[in-house]
């Protein structure tokens, strides 16, 4: 965890400036720099997981957050305390983005629909959609499918 901080410093650096020196506990960086440099400064950070040390690290120093975890009221309390961290880092927890995730594997269209508002109500600022295991048998398939998903549930 801690060599993730560490690179998340190195990584930000590298992006945003045209020379970097870097000395932490595990990286060593003397005159380095990226070019070109890139179109997106910086580059955001999202973090996926939901164990304690990673909701903590997401609310000190990402960018979003891609929950593994259904919108209910565990997840709540989740994002509750990734919020918490954020604030106490001194952080605006509401610019950290969430990516929520349905899955149309699990359940028809009405489903589809009470997940997304849930994940609204939560605050998520993405949604994304799950094909996998859904008896899709061909890439037209998943597309098909994601279409329908658009058509669907509201944006």
């Amino acid at each position: 965890g801690s060599r993730c901080d560490e690179q998340i410093e190195v990584l930000r650096a590298l992006w945003t400036q045209e020379v970097v020196d870097y000395e932490g506990r595990w990286h060593k960086i003397s005159h380095a720099g990226l070019n070109p440099m890139p179109v997106q400064r910086p580059i955001p950070i999202w973090f996926g997981g939901g164990a304690p040390k990673v909701v903590e690290r997401i609310g000190r120093l990402g960018d979003g957050w891609f929950p593994q975890f259904q919108p209910d009221s565990a997840g709540q309390e989740q994002i509750a305390r990734m919020r918490e961290f954020a604030k106490a880092a001194g952080r605006d927890p509401s610019a950290i983005g969430i990516e929520g995730r349905v899955s149309i594997a699990q359940g028809n269209q009405d489903d589809w629909n009470k997940a997304a508002a849930a994940w609204d109500e939560t605050g998520a600022t993405h949604l994304s959609v799950n094909t996998m295991r859904a008896g899709l048998t061909s890439p037209q398939a998943h597309i098909d499918a994601i279409q329908q998903f658009k058509e669907v549930v509201p944006g």
